[in-house]
């Protein structure tokens, strides 16, 4: 028959309409046509029509009558799913036509390590949303990142806090752990080749002192100003480096206490913002990045 198909077993019209399954799920819900009928703000014979009405669409009941309300016939149980995907698409398609495109520059400050994963998703999600919007980029270290955000040169920033000490959204735990070559076992050699950034505190306050403490002797066999110079040393098996764990390129491993090398941070990955600038924006942009800290699903 023209407009009709088969859903897992449930014949159902190609022109069902939404609001009688937004209708049926609060009565699935409740329990109970009256109590969906006040939440609904109608008289609980119209709600009755529209059950009545969508019951000869899919051409099977949906309820079972029982002196304590309704609840889910077989057929009713297998329509949910269904109804949940179609009602919930229909309210985030209106959601986004509704939503005012944003406009006004919006500045964002992120580091290196993160520009070939988080920083991809957030642009592109807030790009799609909104592409009026005027977006600038900036990478660095967090001190950087940090005196650019108090001289009101960025209005967002993503940083490492190493000590624990920086007030801000945390949007994640990055710890900083050596790493070697899966191809080399340059992390065996006495004294240890490392690469480090030639102009940063960090790596003398922690990377290493965290070989000092544990009495790791070690040499400086390459120095760069990039977290993506750190990662060429240890695929060509020049020297071990510390780096983020969400960073660590294919071709190396993290070096654990098994192998005899301690962590050097439990780096929080914060958000921080410029108080003196705040806009929609701004804020849908916060929003983006948040999201694209959070875990990728599998599978």
């Amino acid at each position: 028959m023209p407009g009709i198909r088969k859903i897992d077993g449930v014949t159902m019209s190609l022109a069902l309409e939404s609001e009688l399954l937004r209708t049926f799920l609060v009565i699935a819900e409740t329990g109970n046509v009256t109590r969906a009928a006040d939440a609904l703000g109608r008289t609980q014979s119209a709600i009755s029509m529209q059950v009545k009405r969508l019951e000869e669409i899919v051409r099977a009941p949906l309820f079972e009558r029982g002196p304590r309300g309704v609840a889910l016939s077989p057929d009713g149980e297998r329509l949910v799913p269904y109804a949940q995907r179609i009602v919930g698409l229909i309210d985030e398609t209106t959601s986004a036509m509704r939503a005012r495109p944003l406009d006004g520059p919006v500045r964002v400050g992120i580091p290196e390590e993160y520009t070939q994963t988080v920083l991809p998703r957030a642009l592109a999600a807030f790009a799609e949303c909104h592409p009026a919007t005027e977006v600038t980029v900036q990478c660095g270290h967090s001190v950087q990142l940090m005196s650019a955000l108090e001289s009101d040169e960025l209005d967002i920033v993503v940083v490492f806090d190493w000590r624990g000490s920086l007030s801000g959204e945390v949007l994640c735990i990055d710890p900083t752990v050596w790493v070697t070559s899966r191809a080399h076992d340059i992390h065996l050699v006495r004294p240890v080749p490392i690469a480090v950034y030639r102009n940063s505190s960090w790596y003398r306050d922690f990377a290493i002192t965290s070989l000092r403490q544990h009495a790791i002797p070690y040499r400086e066999a390459f120095g760069c100003d990039t977290c993506g110079g750190l990662k060429t040393a240890v695929s060509a098996g020049l020297a071990i480096a510390p780096l983020a764990r969400g960073n660590i390129p294919a071709s190396g491993r993290e070096l654990t206490r098994e192998d005899g090398f301690p962590p050097v941070d439990s780096s929080r990955v914060v958000l921080k913002r410029n108080p003196r600038r705040s806009s929609p924006a701004v804020d849908g942009m916060a929003k983006v990045v948040r999201t694209a800290f959070q875990p990728v699903p599998s599978g």
